[in-house]
């Protein structure tokens, strides 16, 4: 592996001491433990912008798109010589914390919980590893290593001591108090490696996914930079191709084109920028994985795109509203009347404090699959039988 790799015998460890595995390095550990947790398992029916029934069974739902950004956050992490156990781990956990309805339901919880410290899905994402997964004797959560803690918190960047920086959720907060996730400083090359493999994996495969819902046509894509030409020039060289062929060649051929571009313009930065360790890494003070500048602008040219086409479409609009309304509904019951969360969430829950239960409320919500919370809300506000 490359020096700056992360080194599974360097770990800075576990909140709660464990002897290691005779098997397993720390890292495969970490990824083994996200497979086998039951919020990694609901994302199965977590949806990213279709809501779990519409039309089609082949749009990707939260698990389909984990797995495949882990796919790629491997193959980038082989050919760099990072570890591909951590980005692979860091890849299957980084939606763990989002809602039900992909970010319409994200946004109505955020705003349930705008007079109760807020929600937001990375915070849920570390709330759920440490705290709220309960598998073990010895303690909750999955205690995981402070590496995979660290780049599932900040694989999008620092969190303090940055222009930009805004106020940490609760959640992350509260951990970062007993476990100190250094949030001033920038993740691994590992985490960040995960992060660029997220936004490769969703912008390419919402292209497919608005294509097959018929969202927008090929022909609309023509004028986007890299994606038309890619698109144009396969048509151009085999007349009469099936049209599902087309767009799949198409999506593979433009997933290459980033993925080679991070792998060239990465090691170009670690040539300039040279540092020797993890730690180097996290004080270089800037970036050191990610896009070209002339890459980077055709992704945001791509994200305009589905802005526009696919994500404010009248269709999924439409959706959005209904699933935020099932979200705001729920939560609205819920802090009316806790005795209706199942007998298992009311632990802990002190009626005479609203923060506790609203808290209490939203991991409950959160962790509601699409299918689940809509037949809770069925259940709810439905005519009875």
């Amino acid at each position: 592996m490359a020096a700056i790799a992360c080194d599974p015998a360097k770990t800075r460890g576990r909140l709660y001491p464990e002897a290691e595995a005779r098997t397993r390095t720390a890292y495969q550990r970490d990824r083994d433990r996200i497979i086998h947790c039951g919020a990694f398992r609901r994302l199965k029916h977590k949806t990213q912008v279709f809501v779990y029934d519409y039309e089609s069974d082949h749009h990707r739902t939260r698990l389909t798109h984990s797995l495949e950004v882990a796919q790629i956050a491997r193959s980038i992490s082989r050919f760099l010589g990072l570890n591909e156990d951590m980005a692979e781990a860091l890849a299957l956990a980084h939606d763990m914390g989002h809602t039900c309805f992909g970010h319409s339901g994200e946004d109505a919880l955020k705003e349930c919980m705008a007079g109760y410290n807020g929600f937001d899905h990375n915070a849920q994402s570390l709330r759920l590893v440490t705290k709220l997964e309960k598998r073990y004797v010895a303690f909750d959560g999955l205690n995981l290593t402070w590496d995979t803690l660290e780049g599932l918190v900040k694989h999008n960047g620092p969190l303090l001591g940055q222009p930009n920086s805004k106020p940490l959720p609760l959640a992350t907060a509260e951990y970062n108090a007993t476990h100190d996730l250094e949030l001033a400083t920038w993740p691994s090359a590992e985490a960040q490696i995960a992060a660029i493999s997220d936004d490769i994996a969703y912008n390419t495969h919402d292209i497919e996914d608005g294509l097959r819902a018929k969202l927008f046509a090929i022909e609309d894509l023509y004028p986007v930079p890299l994606v038309g030409a890619v698109f144009k020039d396969i048509a151009a060289r085999n007349p009469g191709l099936d049209k599902g062929v087309w767009i799949h060649e198409s999506t593979r051929r433009i997933i290459g084109a980033m993925v080679d571009d991070v792998i060239t313009e990465s090691h170009h930065r670690f040539t300039a920028l040279k540092p020797k360790s993890t730690a180097e890494v996290r004080a270089l003070g800037q970036q050191l994985c990610g896009f070209s500048t002339a890459m980077a602008a055709q992704d945001k040219a791509l994200k305009q795109f589905l802005w526009t086409n696919m994500y404010r479409h009248a269709e999924v609009a439409r959706m959005s509203d209904d699933a935020q309304r099932i979200v705001r509904d729920l939560f609205g019951a819920l802090m009316a009347k806790p005795d209706l969360l199942p007998v298992e969430w009311r632990k802990g829950i002190d009626n005479g404090d609203k923060m506790k239960t609203a808290r209490r409320v939203a991991d409950y919500i959160a962790g509601m699959t699409d299918r689940f919370a809509q037949d809770e809300h069925a259940r709810l506000f439905g005519p009875r039988k």
